[in-house]
């Protein structure tokens, strides 16, 4: 199965490259639906979620999400940070819409990605960024390692993101967020089979579709009880029924985490 990551460097960079579009869209062929930003979502702003980052390209193009977990560092997705460099990346703090220029924007100094990730359909999809600037704003805290009930299926958690309003399209403007239930494993396992990796995912939303994480929306945070619990990872499309969003399971790599945040 290919399935579709969340991130959309490609469309970002691509004023364009039909070619580099395409590469961004690695779906199955039966997956149909556009991209919608938080699909199903309301707006919000980085006053309500401080801890909500932009990462952007050199030129400030968003193209994934990502969580402050302290003043220098920003928890993110493997695939979003695959190919890049510390000079290719940027990350944008308390700044509610793409086209704003308030916020603080910080280089990073360091790009630290789990060293078991090859794809985010094998799971391991977990990076994290050290900032050359350190971010004013409240972090949000994470699960522990032993949280693992957290995940019990049919718990509300919060999704937040800017992404793409059509295929290929433009981005929502303005940050969005909505909620969606923790799907059990063995129903995500149903729509996914072999990959989906119940050690290292896990899957939310709801079984009629609807609502879902899309394209730019990769690397931001699944909050359950207002803390980080997961990382918005892949799915099959965005929003189709039967094929929930596909998240990493923060608790089975928190310690790595960790160590990073204190290094």
């Amino acid at each position: 199965m290919f399935a579709l990551n969340r991130a959309k460097k490609a469309a970002a960079v691509v004023a364009a490259t039909a070619a580099a579009a395409a590469t961004a869209l690695l779906s199955a062929p039966t997956a149909v639906a556009a991209p919608q930003p938080i699909v199903g979502g309301t707006t919000t702003t980085t006053t309500s979620y401080p801890f909500m980052m932009q990462i952007t390209d050199a030129s400030q193009n968003q193209f994934c999400g990502g969580t402050l977990v302290s003043a220098t560092k920003v928890v993110t997705a493997a695939h979003c940070m695959v190919g890049e460099t510390t000079s290719s990346v940027r990350v944008v703090g308390g700044r509610t819409y793409l086209n704003g220029t308030n916020g603080t924007v910080s280089r990073v100094s360091k790009i630290w990605i789990n060293p078991d990730y090859t794809d985010a359909t094998n799971g391991d999809d977990v990076a994290v960024l050290t900032l050359a600037t350190s971010m004013s704003y409240t972090p949000a805290s994470y699960v522990s390692s032993s949280q693992t009930s957290v995940y019990a299926a049919g718990t509300t958690a919060r999704v937040l993101g800017w992404g793409t309003t059509s295929e290929n399209g433009s981005s929502s403007n303005q940050l969005r967020t909505a909620t969606v239930p923790i799907v059990s494993d063995s129903s995500c396992r149903s729509s996914y089979g072999s990959d989906f990796v119940a050690t290292d995912m896990v899957c939310a939303g709801y079984t009629s579709g609807g609502v879902d994480t899309c394209q730019g929306d990769s690397g931001g945070p699944l909050l359950i009880g207002g803390v980080l619990a997961g990382i918005t990872s892949w799915g099959e499309g965005c929003a189709e029924a039967g094929y929930p969003g596909v998240y990493t399971r923060l608790t089975t790599f928190s310690d790595l985490v960790t160590a990073q945040v204190n290094s």
